[in-house]
């Protein structure tokens, strides 16, 4: 029966199960926001700017395995977004990204908003297109969740025409297809790639985000052991393998090629799964992996091998299977002698963490978060884009289940606080706390207010050290790559003048809010965050020159 193309577009997500739209309204969205009032089981969540509703609907297609649907409003709304959507590709994050646009009959005036939004939506996108016939409207629309949700998995975006959606459309609505990706390399492929791993006696893993979207832990944590092999983890936001485990080394970090160099360098063999190599800023331009090293790199992302440094294998195939059959090859083609020297290694590692994990540590944060993860279920949920105080967060707050704890990534700042917002809409019944920074915070501080609207009560825990702390570090390395001596940091990377009011700012969009600078406030301050049923922000009080 025909009906609009607005009401048509509704009832495909409804069919594909998505539930959920995230934006900021405009005119030339008005017609289908509108309609959505006709549909209780369609919810919008509504932000007060574009880059809040890209940064809460890309925590809640992290949370959900997607895919999640971001309402923009024409071009200026979608060049609010842009950054969000570059994270969102750098990510892997399967967001379907719509836009509105006064209409086709418009194109020749050049009227106000017009925009080539495709143009702009293409750099930051897997894959975008312009609605310009009713009759196609779904087919474009299940094609976009198509491609968003095949690995690799990514935003995409569909430009809507005001007057396309007021058009009747009598197009079927059909369950998105989602092909298949479970495939193997042929048994020679994975015995080579076996033979070329099985007798290295300084093994390393380096994976990313693949493994995760594959399911792939178990069988990575497999591989791993047999080996005897340091894990490192490479473009990632979830956790590829329980942090606990002797052989997980973290992550490589994302600004300096040597930093990754010093992980890889000594390895006479090394595996790359589900990621590319290496994700820094300032990447290493030459290969960072011994002369004769031996490199096998598994993805479903062809692109991403052997782009940067050639390797020995690559293999286009799903990390799961292909590693499950990796493992049943290196048993059969190790030595008792290979598996012992293996074993020695995990039981240095293990010997390694437990003593790390004594340090004294006598901060605030280290007080509070220790505190905390006494107290805290086994299932909470962080998304964590503290970045110079995240080593605490992981410290105490161990990323040990897929799916429970994301980290930022991309590089753009402000996605903590959205992040959150957007897993606890997936997940009402966890705890959920984003961690961010002062700076972090002020991109996207709107997004409390979206979260007392919709009550969704989630954490949030600013890391106020008054400054950009990250940025003082990074200079301090530039300097010493320079040979600059060192001198006081900017100026321009100070936030204390003036100081932020975290508390009050959060109060002022309807949340609760602590400050947290004192070492008796911790218990009390814990207390509200595991049985706040509101929003609820901790200013906590990083700088080092405070008391603890």
């Amino acid at each position: 029966m025909p009906r609009t193309g607005k009401e048509a577009m509704i009832e495909q997500f409804l069919a594909d199960g998505i539930t959920h739209m995230f934006g900021n309204p405009g005119t030339v969205e008005q017609g289908f926001l509108d309609t959505l009032e006709s549909y209780p089981d369609f919810h919008y969540i509504l932000t007060l700017q574009e880059t809040v509703a890209a940064g809460v609907a890309d925590g809640f297609a992290r949370a959900t395995g997607g895919p999640a649907v971001l309402q923009l409003h024409s071009g200026v709304g979608l060049g609010n977004g842009i950054g969000m959507m570059y994270q969102a590709k750098r990510g892997h994050t399967p967001l379907v990204v719509v836009a509105g646009e006064s209409g086709i009959a418009y194109d020749s005036m050049d009227a106000q908003m017009a925009a080539d939004l495709v143009a702009m939506a293409r750099p930051v996108t897997k894959w975008a297109t312009r609605v310009v016939d009713s009759r196609s409207l779904l087919r474009l629309l299940r094609r976009a969740v198509k491609i968003a949700m095949t690995p690799p998995r990514g935003p995409v975006f569909v430009a809507l025409p005001m007057d396309v959606l007021d058009q009747l459309n009598d197009e079927p609505i059909l369950a998105t297809v989602h092909p298949s990706t479970r495939v193997l390399p042929t048994p020679g492929l994975v015995a080579e790639a076996a033979a070329l791993l099985a007798g290295a006696e300084r093994p390393v893993l380096v994976v990313g985000d693949g493994i995760t979207t594959s399911g792939a832990e178990a069988e990575l944590v497999r591989v791993a052991e047999k080996l005897g092999a340091d894990v490192w983890y490479a473009d990632y936001s979830d956790v590829p393998m329980p942090s606990a485990h002797p052989l997980s080394r973290g992550a490589l970090g994302h600004m300096f090629g040597p930093v990754s160099r010093a992980a890889v360098q000594d390895a006479d063999a090394v595996l790359i799964v589900g990621t590319y190599v290496f994700p820094e800023v300032f990447p290493d331009l030459v290969s960072p992996f011994a002369p004769g090293a031996r490199i096998v790199h598994l993805d479903l992302d062809g692109y991403e091998i052997a782009k940067n440094h050639p390797v020995t294998l690559g293999l286009i195939a799903d990390p799961k299977p292909t590693l499950a059959a990796l493992a049943d090859v290196l048993d059969r083609l190790r030595t008792p002698e290979q598996d012992a020297a293996a074993a020695g290694r995990i039981g240095r590692r293990a010997a390694e963490k437990a003593k790390a994990g004594e340090a004294p540590d006598d901060t605030l944060i280290g007080g509070f978060l220790a505190a905390l993860a006494q107290r805290a279920p086994k299932d909470l949920m962080v998304f964590d884009e503290a970045l110079t105080a995240s080593p605490y967060v992981t410290r105490y707050l161990k990323p040990e289940i897929p799916g429970n704890y994301q980290v930022t990534r991309g590089g753009s700042l402000g996605v903590g606080i959205p992040g959150a917002v957007g897993m606890k809409i997936a997940h009402p019944d966890r705890t959920v706390i984003g961690f961010t920074g002062d700076g972090g915070a002020m991109y996207t501080y709107q997004a409390v207010w979206t979260a007392v609207r919709h009550e969704v009560p989630a954490v949030f825990v600013v890391c106020n050290n008054h400054r950009y702390q990250l940025l003082n570090a990074n200079i301090d390395e530039y300097w010493k790559e320079q040979g600059i001596e060192g001198r006081p940091h900017p100026h321009s990377f100070d936030l204390g003048h003036p100081a932020i009011d975290f508390v009050a700012l959060a109060q002022s969009l309807g949340a609760d809010g602590v400050r947290l600078d004192k070492p008796s406030q911790i218990a009390s301050t814990v207390e509200r965050v595991l049985t706040t049923r509101r929003p609820l922000l901790i200013d906590l009080q990083t700088d080092d020159t405070l008391p603890t």
